[in-house]
């Protein structure tokens, strides 16, 4: 049997589509698989900011309309990178254990902190989210748009002569990069990351019951009720790229945190809140939190 894989052609998506199909190596030793890589919207338009392109879909409609029309049999995405609501006849299967959700600063040489950078000094971001947060910590900052890949974003710091950029730590961390003391990890506290940062999404279509039962050995149980509250949170607040949303569910033994982020679109409103709830009302959580948000921003 032969499975084919859907993915987008980046370092680190290549790389996330490998450790999927190499976990599910294990379960299934003698599978073969058959990588298929599709360009999106968001790989062939470079030059503009996301807000401006589309929404969350740009990295993976054209992987969604091969899986739909039967050309893969699953795709592999960031989860972060998928819309709220999926197309109708797709769905998300089993859940992989999630990698660090932090977001970083990695510096120019000679930085090593968030609080060594000069004043007025650059750093190269292309998420509001990421933006309004770091302005709120340090206001003196001064914030230029970037896009690219984890490789592309680090060479502008040479290139556009910046101070530093904001990454994700799982990228990093998944593409196996040594950046020395040249890295500042931003707890949540600085900056909430992007709900469902760090994990990955494998989507198959919904009545696939085949790869249902192929992928069900590999799902993580915490990841799978973080993915749930803060995706259904998304989905609540109408999350897209044009507002900075941030969103981080934390699994106790019987407790969930979950703590929300949810700004205007230039960042002049930016609310925060947190809500504590038994571990098996996660199902509710996500969307509590949200109209919690929702109703404060209506008052703001």
């Amino acid at each position: 049997m032969k499975i084919v894989v859907g993915t987008r052609g980046s370092n680190l998506a290549l790389r996330q589509t490998m450790m999927v199909i190499d976990m599910v190596k294990e379960n299934n030793p003698d599978m073969e698989f058959e990588v298929k890589i599709i360009k999106t919207k968001g790989d062939i338009i470079k030059n503009v900011a996301i807000d401006k392109i589309g929404g969350k879909e740009i990295f993976v409609k054209e992987i969604e309309r091969e899986l739909l029309e039967g050309s893969i049999d699953m795709a592999v995405h960031s989860m972060k990178d998928m819309p709220g609501k999926l197309p109708e006849g797709l769905k998300l299967s089993s859940t992989p254990p999630r990698e660090d959700y932090r977001d970083v600063l990695v510096f120019r040489e000679g930085i090593g902190s968030l609080e060594e950078l000069p004043r007025g000094a650059k750093i190269g971001t292309g998420s509001k989210r990421r933006k309004y947060q770091i302005l709120k910590y340090r206001p003196d900052l001064n914030i230029v748009p970037i896009r690219g890949n984890v490789e592309t974003r680090i060479k502008k710091i040479g290139e556009e002569n910046l101070d530093g950029v904001i990454l994700a730590a799982a990228g990093i961390k998944r593409l196996g990069l040594n950046l020395g003391n040249r890295i500042f990890y931003l707890d949540k506290e600085i900056m909430l990351p992007s709900p469902t940062q760090a994990i990955l999404a494998i989507e198959i279509r919904e009545n696939d019951e085949r790869m249902e039962s192929i992928l069900k050995g590999i799902s993580h149980r915490e990841t799978e009720i973080q993915a749930r509250v803060e995706r259904d949170f998304l989905a609540a607040v109408g999350g897209s790229c044009t507002v900075p949303v941030g969103c981080y569910c934390q699994v106790l033994e019987d407790k969930i945190i979950v703590e929300g982020l949810l700004g205007s679109e230039e960042g002049d409103v930016l609310i925060r809140k947190s809500i504590v709830e038994d571990i098996d009302a996660y199902k509710e959580a996500g969307k509590k939190l949200a109209e919690i948000l929702i109703r404060e921003m209506a008052r703001k």
